[in-house]
């Protein structure tokens, strides 16, 4: 795994990272930004964004535009407080949002479980590969879809 200990702030205390993750970049924590954050982080699963508004517009009793999670979304991916599980089109809460490292996801094609790991050694294999391809690689994002243990 990476060469570094990781805090995996739950709850209240992930949105406290994730907020002060993102004003460190120069952006606000809005109510909106706030309240789609928790929204993603109560999932279990990856969550559309279409997901989150429900969940947002339920819980402020308005209806709230996808088009708008959307945005905030791709900000948050951007930020490192949110990760994009690239074949199904969702996105997680980034449990470590102050610690940038490229994605490995492993995705149940069953139940839908998404579990995101941390391996520098296998994601600088793969910056390694494209940079040698003459590929300049922004952001890898590597997904193994398979079946969980719980429905194997």
């Amino acid at each position: 795994m990476s060469t570094h200990q990781h805090t995996e702030p739950q709850g209240a205390d992930l949105a406290v990272a994730a907020q002060a993750t993102l004003e460190r970049s120069g952006e606000q924590w809005t109510a909106m930004r706030a309240n789609i954050f928790r929204a993603l982080a109560g999932f279990d699963k990856p969550a559309s964004a279409y997901d989150i508004a429900e969940a947002v517009s339920k819980a402020e009793g308005r209806r709230i535009a996808a088009n708008s999670v959307y945005r905030i979304l791709d900000l948050f991916v951007g930020k490192n407080l949110a990760r994009r599980v690239e074949s199904s089109n969702a996105y997680v809460a980034n449990a470590h949002p102050g610690c940038l490292h490229d994605c490995i996801f492993l995705v149940c094609d069953s139940c839908g479980q998404t579990v995101h790991l941390d391996d520098d050694r296998i994601t600088n294999g793969v910056r390694s590969a494209a940079e040698a391809a003459g590929f300049s690689p922004v952001r890898p994002v590597i997904e193994v879809r398979g079946k969980c243990a719980d429905c194997d």
